[in-house]
């Protein structure tokens, strides 16, 4: 709770707060992993739908240039005249002029049959497609606010376990603000002993110099670096040029 340990601006970030609406920074850690995942069935549906329009476009030429129309035409006449008037020539001429026949063929085919029919897909098929990819995407975006209900549904079902929890967390934040503040004092010490920039002396000189500058040239917070504010505290020392914000000081 807020009335219990107010968090300082270094630890904010590692915390979810269930009421903002916000993606905050470890949901959006694990957003981007889930993303991340569906990369190789993107790249796949990308494959697929690039070697389908490549098929298609090879077996379309092959429809289109490939096309032969075959046209054959055969005429036959066979006539057989047999003169005379005699018994053998009557005898002939009833029995060979049976042969005479005439005809004409004409035969036209083509290769049609035999032909790939291929079909493209359309927009609509490819827009179904990669939809369940999309709504997959979507659900990665989404499921962080879900996720917020783990620790209520947690805690309603194991109070014991959640003021454990809670307990633990306050044990470790103390732990971290001691480690964290005397890291930062050691920081502060070494920065201190490093000798000043020509343009960190020369911001100084002009803040000195003309006061009503300040609200331009506004320093930052040693240890966050937030821009200065009438609440900012300068350091006591007066040769220490150091400023802190309210919550650093």
């Amino acid at each position: 709770k807020q009335t219990l340990l107010p968090l300082l601006k270094e630890e904010t970030p590692s915390f979810i707060f269930p009421c903002k609406p916000a993606v905050q920074r470890p949901e959006r850690q694990h957003m981007v992993m889930e993303l991340l995942r569906c990369i190789p069935l993107l790249l796949f549906l990308l494959f697929v739908c690039g070697l389908d329009h490549f098929i298609f476009s090879i077996l379309s030429i092959i429809q289109h240039h490939s096309f032969i129309e075959y046209s054959y035409q055969t005429s036959h006449h066979l006539s057989v005249n047999v003169m005379g008037a005699s018994l053998m020539a009557q005898l002939l001429r009833g029995t060979i002029g049976a042969l005479n026949t005439s005809y004409d063929t004409e035969v036209e085919t083509s290769n049609l049959a035999c032909l790939p029919q291929p079909t493209g897909m359309t927009r609509q098929q490819y827009l179904h497609t990669c939809l369940p990819l999309a709504l997959l995407a979507l659900l990665c975006l989404a499921q962080v606010y879900p996720f917020r209900l783990r620790r209520v549904i947690a805690a309603f079902y194991f109070p014991k376990r959640e003021k454990a929890r809670v307990l633990f967390l306050y044990n470790k934040l103390l732990r971290q603000r001691k480690n964290f503040l005397h890291l930062q004092r050691g920081r502060v010490a070494r920065q201190a002993r490093q000798p000043p920039e020509l343009g960190t002396v020369l911001l100084r000189w002009c803040r000195r110099r003309w006061p009503w500058l300040r609200r331009c040239l506004r320093q930052r917070c040693t240890l966050c670096g937030t821009p200065e504010t009438p609440q900012h505290q300068p350091c006591p020392n007066p040769d220490c040029f150091a400023l802190y914000c309210e919550s650093c000081w």
